[in-house]
């Protein structure tokens, strides 16, 4: 009986083998054993970021790394799936059996979480051409997810993994039998994954592009216009940037990717001929309709990158960002406003705009994101009123939020901006002043300094860091400043004397600042204007009672382009009149002294007539001194026929008729 059993199991053994080839079992032993060693890395990824396994985290890094993407490999299934996975294998099967034998390597791709899991992958296969450069790519795809932290351990198990020299070689073997797209692919990875510049494989690829460009697409050109990005100039970096440089210039016309078009702008970068700069720029203007709203972002970036201003391409990215403000995320804000910088290029409307934006919203920003805002707003010299308003109330509900690098980035903005916060100004600054206090203790000589300046030039006086400042001990530290930052120094402590001299702040003792550390005391005096000087002359030449100085320097720091010196309006004719009779004329302590400045527009909030930081420090001191200040800048010169009508009122607005003055014009008050 039993044998007949026996018999039985054998026989129906032998009938389900047949149905299978031995080529068919081999492949399904190794899937299913592909897809059991998926899980290991998989549940690493997870122990990495949520931090739930004590023995993982108990090992170094590295080592816990390597445990985690490495288990469960077995030489058997390697020896078996290196055959069937060869070029030699595959052409010897049927193309259905090729495609299931593809399916296991690029299915367990795409669930690879770490450059050293697709080597570990590579190590049990042998991928063909196209596979190893989606190895490259998908490893360095897998890195930016990571933090800083976990990249660097990964990139470092990535460099001592014996399988990585191996895949490089490999591809270096290969290189002449890849798609042009598959050759600019693996470049690109080799250089994001940190594969030396002047490694024979990158050189090689370098070269291998020179010799087959023409050959390059559309596509094919843009990738390798982003790798190029991040290499530097060599030989073989140059010579194929030259020749990039040429095709693109031929292919111009044909290019119909906007995207594909700014990577090859960021390219040429700045170094490009101004001729091919313009043709690319017609070439943007003539694509304008196809730009969504993150070309317009990118390509405003993009110019940045070439060093290239175009107001007619800035301002059709201007007015489309304008329109689709919600729902930018912080980074491409951010990035347009940097780029906006590094151009010079200000628009009212956009700044405006992104300010209220910021503003309405303030609090989905985190703090540090509001910080970066106001200090690139600063950098343009535009007040974002709204945003001043907003992260004013925030600071004051919460003052202690603020790290030291916060305050010290926000004293310089609210100073730089001179802008009164009216209700809120006092409350503001007292909580900016505790808060200051807070970090007295740790900050250095010169942070202290700057944080003392930016508070003078606000008219704020807190006592506690003034006499830290002015102690013995902490002047000390500043005889060994850097001579770069000598002038600088002074610059700031001259001020600070100065806000203390004129001002005379309630303090509970006085403080000075010792002579020691003021420097040079006199300004460096740019050459007079001489514009200014001849119309100041022409409309004081029927003015025998007035007196012209130029190039007065006062309180040895400020410098004034002219002081005219009349009398009062209301003692002109009793002036006259005791003259006559022979009585004393009035002393000169009665007259009036107008101050004349001539004032960059730098000086000026954009857009505004309101002066910033030190111009309004130097105001406000003037007018303690007993001046008038008259500001001119070079634009109220630009009219020949105009600026000396312009001068004479503003002078001697008492010779004027009834005429308003155009409205908005401040700068005078």
């Amino acid at each position: 009986m039993s044998v007949r059993v026996t018999e039985e199991v054998v026989r129906w053994s032998l009938r389900y083998c047949s149905r299978r080839s031995p080529v068919q079992l081999r492949s399904f032993l190794w899937t299913a054993s592909i897809k059991d060693r998926s899980f290991p890395s998989q549940q690493f990824a997870h122990i990495w970021g949520t931090r739930q396994s004590q023995t993982c985290l108990d090992r170094s890094p590295v080592s816990s790394v390597r445990f985690y993407s490495r288990g469960g490999i077995h030489s058997q299934d390697l020896e078996e799936k290196e055959h069937l996975s060869s070029p030699e294998g595959e052409s010897s099967l049927p193309a259905k059996i090729q495609s299931e034998t593809q399916r296991p390597f690029s299915d367990h791709l795409r669930h690879c979480g770490s450059p050293s899991d697709v080597l570990d992958l590579t190590s049990q296969y042998s991928p063909t051409v196209r596979q190893i450069s989606n190895c490259l790519t998908h490893m360095w795809s897998t890195t930016k997810k990571m933090s800083d932290e976990q990249r660097r351990y990964e990139l470092q198990l990535m460099f001592e993994h014996p399988a990585f020299d191996n895949l490089l070689q490999k591809v270096m073997k290969k290189v002449g039998h890849m798609r042009r797209d598959d050759l600019a692919y693996s470049l690109l990875g080799m250089v994001k994954l940190g594969v030396p510049q002047g490694s024979r494989v990158v050189q090689t690829f370098l070269r291998t592009c020179q010799e087959n460009l023409n050959d390059f697409d559309e596509k094919g050109l843009s990738i390798l216009a982003s790798c190029l990005e991040h290499l530097e100039g060599d030989a073989n970096v140059s010579a194929l940037k030259e020749g990039m440089r040429l095709i693109v210039e031929a292919r111009l016309p044909k290019i119909k990717n906007v995207m594909a078009l700014q990577t090859m702008m960021r390219l040429l970068g700045k170094d490009a001929p101004l001729d091919l700069k313009r043709k690319l720029e017609g070439k943007a203007l003539s694509m304008t309709d196809q730009f969504s709203l993150p070309n317009t972002q990118y390509m405003i970036s993009t110019m940045a990158t070439m060093g290239f201003y175009s107001k007619p391409l800035l301002d059709v990215c201007s007015k489309t960002i304008k329109e689709n403000l919600n729902g930018i995320p912080f980074n491409r804000l951010y990035t347009v406003l940097q780029s906006c910088r590094q151009l010079h290029y200000r628009d009212l409307d956009l700044l405006t705009g992104i300010s209220e934006y910021i503003a309405s919203i303030i609090d989905i920003w985190t703090k540090k994101q509001v910080v970066l805002f106001l200090s690139v707003f600063e950098n343009l010299a535009f007040c974002p009123a709204a945003l001043m308003e907003a992260f004013a109330k925030k600071v004051i509900a919460n003052p202690d939020a603020l790290t030291l690098k916060d305050l010290l980035c926000v004293l310089k903005v609210y100073s730089s901006f001179n802008y009164d916060l009216q209700h809120q100004r006092q409350q503001f600054l007292e909580s900016l002043s505790r808060v200051l206090d807070s970090y007295l203790p740790k900050m250095s000589g010169f942070e202290l300094l700057k944080a003392v300046y930016h508070l003078c030039l606000l008219g704020h006086f807190p006592s506690a860091p003034l006499e830290q400042l002015l102690q013995s001990s902490t002047l000390e530290k500043f005889s060994t400043t850097a001579p770069r930052f000598l002038p600088n120094q002074e610059r700031m402590f001259q001020t600070v004397n100065l806000c203390l001299g004129l001002e005379r702040p309630p303090l509970p003792r006085p403080v000075t600042v010792p002579p020691s550390v003021l420097g040079d005391p006199v300004p460096s005096s740019p050459p007079v204007n001489p514009w200014l000087s001849q119309e100041l002359r022409s409309v004081l030449g029927d003015q025998a009672d007035s007196m012209l100085q130029e190039m007065v320097v006062v309180e040895n720091f400020y410098l004034i382009d002219a002081v005219i010196t009349k009398p009062p309006p209301n003692q002109t004719s009793v002036t006259e009149a005791g003259s006559r009779a022979g009585e004393e004329c009035p002393p000169a302590e009665s007259s009036q002294r107008i101050a004349v400045i001539g004032t960059p527009h730098s000086g000026f909030c954009y857009g505004t007539s309101n002066p910033r930081g030190p111009l309004a420090v130097k105001i406000r001191h003037l007018k303690i001194l007993g001046y008038h200040p008259v500001l001119v800048t070079e634009q109220d010169l630009q009219s020949e026929e105009k600026r000396t009508d312009f001068l004479r009122g503003r002078i001697f607005p008492e010779h004027l008729s009834s005429d308003p003055q155009p409205e908005g014009d401040h700068r005078g008050s």
